[in-house]
């Protein structure tokens, strides 16, 4: 298992200026979007680094959604600043941005597809040692600050894809609840639908041990490593605080109890995936944020169209579940009837229906679009969303049940629209 350090509580934040006097940084690189450089998660770290004398640089250009060419921009920052520690407040693209800065510039030699997934890149090991890199997260969603994974755009594949190293993990993730309660409705609710699918894909992920072969070095042993014991009693808690919350943190902003259990679920989702991985939705969603055309969601201050990860990750997920459910179906059970299904009389081979049902009726409750079809797919644009699909073989494999491109072309179709 391998995890960062974490830090909870209201107000934690203060404490960034003495954890970088502690860490003996003298160059800190701060990292954040120029949506939030205005709001106060930004604000509040900002007065911490004045007040404890903390020289640094601050980079805000990071892309919401971000691509293989603002990872460029970012890491050509870091390697110009020297910095020797690392600072990143915001969502899951804003750390997954400093991730791959602090990478490159600790590894200034190495081309950028040195460290990107195979088989889009090299997917090579990291040997080189980072600089501590202290994530604060402002959604509820990625769990960003506790894992090895930055994912970004490839524009000229079209694909997301990403870097998957546990050398890349923050060294400490501050989790303050304060830094939710700026966040808007829809916002809350895609960040929010990421952590329901990181703790069901984990769940139900193919086993560690059924996966071969072994690495020949433990270096080479992936971050994504299954469904094991451990992730699972997160992936578990991390499901019944959703089911608890995730409605009532959307509905009511000034619901504290709700929107800070939300920003605890999505770090310990982000412990339970970030060590077993995450499957089908999520390969399948890659390719439906890459090939987005004019789809702009609300709340999303940007000037690009985006389909918002959480959102691509969901809207497929009725359907998924009722396709790996053949395999390991009392898990598919469980998970239904945490997020409210009454099972009592339920048969076990129908449990894929019935998670199916559950979270279209969850989804339903919450206004989310209706399918792919909804935010501006059709039935034309399922081979190049099955083409995006077939890079992603460090989460497809770990889908318990392996799938044909057919079977993708099928999991695609049934979800054009969910209700």
């Amino acid at each position: 298992m391998a995890i960062s350090n974490i830090r909870y509580g209201e107000g934690v934040t203060k404490e960034i200026g003495m954890d970088l006097q502690n860490l003996g940084a003298r160059r800190v690189c701060l990292m954040t979007d120029k949506n939030l450089s205005k709001l106060p998660p930004v604000n509040a770290v900002l007065n911490s680094l004045a007040k404890h004398g903390i020289n640094f640089q601050m980079y805000d250009n990071v892309r919401v959604e971000p691509t293989d060419q603002s990872f460029l921009d970012a890491i050509q920052f870091a390697k110009k600043g020297e910095f020797d520690a690392y600072v990143a407040v915001g969502g899951g693209s804003v750390i997954d941005t400093c991730k791959a800065a602090n990478l490159y510039a600790a590894s200034p030699s190495s081309e950028f597809l040195d460290y990107v997934n195979a088989p889009i890149g090299k997917g090579k090991p990291v040997t080189e040692p980072l600089k501590p890199l202290i994530a604060v997260p402002t959604t509820s969603g990625t769990g960003s600050e506790t894992t090895g994974v930055a994912i970004f755009d490839f524009k000229e594949l079209k694909v997301k894809t990403g870097i998957a190293s546990r050398a890349i993990k923050p060294t400490l993730g501050i989790i303050d609840p304060l830094h939710t309660l700026s966040m808007p409705e829809r916002i809350v609710a895609n960040s929010g639908f990421d952590v329901l699918c990181h703790a069901l894909e984990s769940y139900t992920a193919l086993p560690y041990n059924e996966r071969s072969p072994c690495p020949s070095n433990p270096i080479n042993r992936p971050a994504y490593q299954g469904s094991n014991p451990i992730s699972d009693v997160w992936a578990l808690h991390a499901l019944r605080i959703v089911a608890k919350y995730l409605k009532r943190a959307i509905r009511n902003p000034e619901d504290r109890e709700a929107r800070a259990n939300m920003h605890l679920a999505s770090a310990f989702a982000g412990i339970g995936f970030g060590n077993a991985g995450v499957h089908l939705c999520h390969g399948m969603s890659y390719p439906i944020s890459g090939l987005v055309k004019t789809y702009k969601p609300k709340d999303y201050n940007v000037d690009h169209s985006l389909v918002p990860h959480g959102l691509s990750v969901v809207l497929t997920s009725p359907a998924v579940f009722a396709f790996t459910a053949q395999i390991h179906p009392e898990r598919h059970l469980e998970a239904a009837e945490i997020l409210g299904a009454d099972i009592r009389t339920a048969r076990i081979k129908d449990a894929g229906l019935i998670l199916a049902d559950t979270l279209r009726k969850f989804l339903f409750d919450l206004n989310v679009d209706d399918g792919l079809a909804a935010i501006g797919y059709s039935k034309a644009d399922i081979p190049a969303l099955v083409k995006g699909t077939l890079p992603q073989e460090r989460v497809t494999k770990l889908s318990p049940r392996p799938q044909t491109e057919e079977d993708l072309s099928a999991l695609f179709e049934a979800s054009m629209k969910l209700y």
